[in-house]
């Protein structure tokens, strides 16, 4: 694993964030909290958790078009935001916020390598801190987090297993995965996918026992902060 950082409390103005690194990946991550839900759940008694994600047109080697001036987004972008959303949502209890919405932005910042695995692990911390918030004001029905989620990214790169790839590693590598996991070990989502070459069933135990290993850092670093 690179030097993985998390750092609590960036902006001010929101009810949880955090500015989060994965070597040279820099993400930030807002959470805010509204006193209403999507019209689909209203009067469902019950909470929900999203996540919007973007990428600053420098985070990358050349500019990016900010997608704001396009008018839509890709279909990488929405299937981050999703991800992102559904990871949380696995360790959420839905009953306990009540009718009120919490939407984790993850805005990219640097980007070397897998930047969704750095946005799950910070949004998870920008999550809690909202949901203290939502505590201290007497806002929740019960314990809403039921388990931290954290995510590393791993791949088969010069036909070695490999935990958490950087850009160039990530372009050479012929497998790449992601995996999205529990502080008790359990999974919550695998994305896995041949680049150039077909992977064997051999090469993604290897892959599963590498994220098994790297977990650890970043779940650790979410316990860690979040006591502080």
């Amino acid at each position: 694993m690179r030097a993985v950082a998390i750092e609590r409390n960036v902006a001010m103005k929101a009810e949880g964030s955090c500015l989060v690194s994965f070597g040279n990946i820099k993400v930030l991550v807002t959470a805010s909290v509204e006193t209403t839900v999507p019209d689909w759940m209203h009067g469902k008694g019950q909470g929900w958790v999203t996540a919007e994600y973007g990428i600053l047109p420098r985070a990358t080697g050349s500019r990016n078009r900010c997608e704001a001036t396009t008018g839509k987004q890709t279909g990488c972008i929405q299937e981050v935001q999703r991800l992102i959303g559904r990871s949380l949502r696995a360790v959420v209890d839905m009953q306990a916020p009540g009718e009120a919405q919490i939407t984790l932005d993850c805005d990219v910042l640097e980007a070397d390598g897998s930047t969704r695995i750095a946005s799950i692990t910070g949004a998870y911390v920008a999550l809690a801190d909202a949901v203290r918030w939502m505590k201290e004001r007497k806002l929740t029905k019960g314990k809403v987090l039921r388990d931290l989620v954290a995510a590393v990214s791993c791949g088969i790169y010069r036909d070695a297993p490999m935990l958490d790839l950087d850009y160039l590693e990530d372009v050479e590598a012929h497998t790449d995965a992601n995996f999205v996991m529990t502080s008790s070990g359990k999974f919550v989502k695998i994305q896995g996918a041949a680049k150039q070459a077909s992977f064997s069933r051999d090469e993604l135990n290897a892959l599963i026992t590498l994220a098994e290993q790297g977990i650890g850092d970043p779940s650790f670093l979410q316990q860690s902060v979040l006591s502080a």
